[in-house]
């Protein structure tokens, strides 16, 4: 009506929308209608703005035929029950709307924080290498002219340059899960793992570890982000191991319906319950980085890679007793 439609020849619609308030009629004039030749047989109305947030945003008119004698209290209070109905249904519209743009400008404002993200890890590699390098030659040629405290401040420097490095790699690594394009294709968790074994071959052999399987079954993922979640598991087990415990570390699966649930068991340290999700969160450490190597975004990486496989990452864990990562993928073949 607002928005130019002619109303102002009928009267108790006028009345209704501007008052904003239900309107009853029990005697209907039709002469107070423009169309009131077509309305002879109307005998009383009903005019009932939907009003949301104190504007009007439409207006429901129900009419009595002439047999009727006007509206009952039951008859009234089933046309207002009905309008608060409408009122609700076009409330909840607007708040699906208005999720719907917050959703939509959260997955731009994300997109633009990942293409940020993987910009400035991808140049700030360049930088990084050049002050390593020179840092490193600079030692070597010129090392013996420092005392100990300079030949420090050259080892904390290449240290501190290497950490760099460390970081922007794996930000850069979690910048690419969520920017790359995913093709699902079958994989071979026995291949998967397989890989990922052979790159952590030095740390295996240092640390002594056991590493079990079942026969794993072949999932829809990419090879590639699948190795590194199995890569960090694996890896984590081993880094958080328990002093003068060999570390094990057994790999499972279970199938339910069309899903696969991989879990990596470990005897490591175990992990406190109120730890438990805090440690998928990016950059977060729950050690000191003289005990524990790593930037804190391993298992950030893995929930994402598990999250856009369409699956769910999760831990289950006691105190010094070891901790489960459990993730799930889609079968390949359909249950």
């Amino acid at each position: 009506m607002d928005a130019g439609r002619p109303y102002g020849a009928v009267e108790n619609i006028v009345t209704a929308w501007e008052d904003r308030r239900p309107l009853f009629v029990d005697g209907y004039d039709v002469t107070s209608d423009t169309h009131g030749h077509l309305l002879e047989s109307v005998s009383g109305a009903a005019y009932l703005p939907l009003v949301l947030r104190g504007a009007p945003r439409g207006l429901l008119a129900v009419a009595l035929w002439r047999t009727r004698r006007g509206w009952s209290r039951t008859e009234r209070a089933l046309v207002l029950a009905l309008t608060h109905s409408l009122e609700l249904a076009l409330e909840g519209m607007d708040g699906t709307r208005e999720l719907q743009e917050r959703t939509r400008d959260l997955a731009r404002s994300n997109a633009e924080l990942e293409r940020f993200a993987y910009v400035a890890s991808h140049d700030l590699q360049e930088p990084l290498r050049t002050i390593a390098s020179f840092t490193e030659l600079l030692d070597r040629r010129y090392g013996g002219a420092f005392d100990e405290r300079g030949r420090a401040y050259l080892r904390l420097v290449v240290q501190g340059a290497e950490r760099m490095k460390t970081l922007v790699d794996d930000l850069l690594v979690y910048s690419r899960v969520g920017a790359e394009q995913l093709t699902l294709a079958p994989v071979s968790l026995d291949r998967v793992l397989a890989e990922a074994l052979t790159n952590l071959s030095g740390v295996l052999d240092g640390s002594g570890a056991r590493v079990t399987s079942d026969v794993l079954p072949v999932v829809l993922g990419s090879e590639l982000q699948l190795v590194q979640v199995m890569q960090n598991l694996v890896g984590n087990a081993l880094k958080f191991r328990r002093e003068g415990v060999t570390p094990t570390v057994r790999v499972t699966s279970a199938r339910d319906g069309d899903e696969v649930r991989v879990s990596v068991r470990d005897n490591g340290i175990g992990i406190e319950a109120r730890y438990l999700e805090r440690i998928f969160v990016m950059f977060q450490r729950l050690h000191r980085r003289e005990d524990y190597p790593g930037t804190g975004l391993g298992l950030a990486i893995c929930r994402r890679v598990v999250e856009r496989h369409g699956g769910r990452m999760w831990v289950e864990s006691t105190p010094g007793e070891g901790s489960t990562f459990h993730f799930t993928l889609r079968a390949a073949d359909p249950a």
